[in-house]
């Protein structure tokens, strides 16, 4: 797909956004950014959205006499998956059944449907402001016809002890660092090309983190694995699985493309289980 038809899918969608919503009214003009004037508009989080790709953001405010102004950003992020990534950076808030998911946080909805990522916030809470901001998010995710699929590499976690809100999915090791800090450095080569899920595992009272990298072909991999264990794992015994100072198990292991790491296990047996349970697709 072009830039163009990018484009053409976000102006269609501006063209029926409701221009008012529970007594709210959109007085100013709709603005929009692409992946550098983001910064112009959200200085410190447009970085994350540059990290997963984003191609346009069309923001709209919406206004109303003794209320306080709401405020939807609409990102083409180009693709289902990354607009689920985006969606994944933040998982704190009260599950909705709005669009392919959504959470509310007090003042701020969130959602994704399709490829496209939708942030709606009201710049003061109240009871009104609250509906309004539901109200819109349904409406906006009614709009947006399109489903997509999320990420493959997700198929590859294991089900098993799995903790669902936990789940990330990510291209660069900043956005990597700010959920599990590995390195200043980007040790596993991580990049447009590579697909990421980060996920978190609870079984009784141990758990550990799972990472879960999958590259384009399988020297690229055993690359990324080889620099892991000289740069973060180096007392690695054979089969990659070390005793951290912390008390602590850290392993790391090939899967064909895919690099599976077990990060702060609380015993041996739990990292071992789920390096063995790691899927391996086609």
């Amino acid at each position: 797909m072009t830039s163009k038809s990018y484009a053409d899918s976000l102006d269609g969608l501006q063209a029926i956004l409701p221009d008012q919503i529970n007594g709210w009214e959109r007085i100013s003009k709709d603005r929009f950014f692409d992946n550098i004037t983001i910064f112009d508009y959200i200085d410190g989080a447009g970085e994350v959205y540059r990290a997963y790709n984003m191609r346009r953001c069309l923001s709209r405010r919406y206004d109303r006499n003794n209320g306080p102004s709401i405020v939807m950003d609409i990102f083409d992020m180009g693709s289902s998956e990354d607009a689920f990534g985006v969606f994944t950076h933040d998982q704190d808030g009260e599950s909705l059944d709005v669009g392919q998911g959504a959470l509310y946080r007090p003042g701020w909805l969130s959602l994704w449907k399709g490829r496209f990522f939708v942030s709606i916030y009201a710049e003061e809470e109240t009871t009104a402001s609250q509906e309004a901001v539901r109200q819109l998010g349904k409406v906006v995710a009614a709009l947006i016809k399109t489903q997509g699929p999320t990420p493959s590499i997700l198929l590859n976690l294991p089900s098993e002890d799995l903790q669902p809100r936990s789940v990330r999915y990510l291209h660069h090791h900043n956005v990597l660092n700010y959920h599990f800090y590995l390195a200043d450095g980007n040790i596993l080569n991580l990049g447009p090309q590579t697909h990421t899920a980060l996920a978190s595992y609870k079984r009784g009272k141990e758990s550990a983190r799972l990472l879960l990298v999958m590259y384009p072909n399988l020297e690229k991999a055993k690359i990324a694995l080889e620099s892991f264990l000289n740069n973060y794992l180096p007392e690695a015994d054979s089969k990659g699985m070390a005793l951290l100072e912390n008390g602590k198990w850290c392993a790391a292991t090939l899967k064909g493309k895919l690099v599976a790491v077990v990060l702060e296990a609380d015993s041996q047996e739990f990292a071992k289980r789920l390096l063995t349970r790691v899927k391996v697709t086609p």
